[in-house]
C-alpha cells in the first residue's frame, strides 16, 4: 500500500460531514473536569456554537493559568478541535510534546490533531514513532487506524483496529472507530453490530451511544434512532438530529451521490475517537 506524503486531502465520502453535523461525535468537547488521554472518547458534547465557545473559554482560562499541565493541554486541544480550531490545537499539543515526549496520550492527541488539520504524513510519523513494535499501545494503534480511515484506506484502518482490539479486547473506543469506519463505506449493518458491541461495555460513553443512534437512523429506523438519541441528548436536540437524518435520506440517490464525491477534496471537521 502506498503511504501518503505531504499534506493530503481526505477522500472519505461526504457522509462524514453529515456525521459531524448531526452529532458532533467525531470531535466532541471535553468537560473542564474530564481527563483526556488521546483517542479515548471522553467528555460531554455541546451541540451548538455558544456551548462550544463557552467550553473553549473555560479551557483557555485554565491553560493560561497552568500551561505546563498535561491534562489541561489535552483538554484545551480537544475543545479547540471540537470548535474547528485545529491549527491552534496542533500548536498547543506541539508544545506539550516538548514536555511529554514519551507520553502516549499526548502523542496520540497530537497525531489526531495533525490529521484533523490535514497533515496526514506528519500525523502518521508521530503515532508510529511513539508506538513501540515490541510493546505496542492500543491507543496509538487505534489512532493510526483513524488516520488511515481519513485517508480512505479502510482495509488498513480496520486491520489496525483489530490489532488494537487484540491489545485491549472489547475496548469501546476502538469498537467505536471501527463502527464509524463501516459507516464511511456504507456498510451500515456491520457498523450497527460493531457499535452495539461497543455500547454493551460499561466503559462506553455518550458519544458511542449517539453514534449507534446515528447508524440506526441512517438505516431509516427513525423511531428507534429517536429513542436512542433522546436517552443521550436534550429532547429538542435529539429531534433535530433525527429530522436532519430524515431530510438527508429523503434525497434521491443519496449514497450514490456521496460515493461519487469520493476522491474529491472534502472538508472534514474531525476524526474518530
Amino acid at each position: 500500500m502506498n503511504r501518503p506524503s505531504g499534506r493530503a486531502t481526505s477522500a472519505l465520502p461526504l457522509i462524514v460531514a453529515a456525521v459531524v453535523a448531526v452529532s458532533g461525535v467525531l470531535g466532541g468537547c471535553a468537560r473542564p473536569n474530564a481527563r483526556t488521554d488521546g483517542p479515548a472518547v471522553t467528555g460531554s458534547i455541546p451541540q451548538n456554537a455558544t456551548d462550544r465557545q463557552a467550553v473553549v473559554a473555560e479551557w483557555t482560562r485554565r491553560y493560561q493559568s497552568t500551561p505546563d499541565d498535561r491534562d489541561t493541554a489535552l483538554g484545551f486541544a480537544q475543545a479547540l478541535r471540537a470548535d474547528g480550531r485545529t491549527a491552534q490545537a496542533v500548536e498547543v499539543l506541539q508544545r506539550a510534546m516538548l514536555q511529554y515526549a514519551k507520553d502516549v496520550g499526548v502523542a496520540s492527541a497530537y497525531g489526531k490533531s495533525l490529521a484533523a488539520n490535514g497533515d496526514f504524513d506528519e500525523a502518521l510519523k508521530v503515532v508510529r514513532a511513539a508506538n513501540s513494535p515490541r510493546t505496542p499501545d492500543w491507543r496509538l494503534t487505534s489512532a493510526e487506524g483513524a488516520i488511515q480511515d481519513q485517508l480512505g484506506n479502510s482495509a488498513e484502518a480496520r486491520r489496525l483496529y483489530q490489532e488494537a482490539l487484540k491489545l485491549a479486547p472489547d475496548e469501546p473506543t476502538v469498537l467505536n472507530n471501527l463502527g464509524l469506519s463501516y459507516v464511511f463505506t456504507n456498510e451500515l449493518a456491520k457498523a450497527e453490530t460493531t457499535l452495539r458491541r461497543a455500547v454493551a461495555s460499561p466503559r462506553a460513553d455518550s458519544r458511542v451511544r449517539q453514534n449507534l443512534a446515528l447508524v440506526v437512523g441512517l438505516q431509516g429506523r427513525f423511531d428507534e434512532a429517536d429513542r436512542l438519541a433522546a436517552a443521550e441528548l436534550p429532547p429538542e436536540e435529539a429531534r433535530a438530529n433525527v429530522a436532519y437524518l430524515r431530510g438527508l435520506l429523503s434525497q434521491p440517490n443519496t449514497w450514490k451521490q456521496l460515493k461519487q464525491a469520493d476522491g474529491k477534496p472534502v472538508e472534514r471537521k474531525g476524526t474518530s475517537g
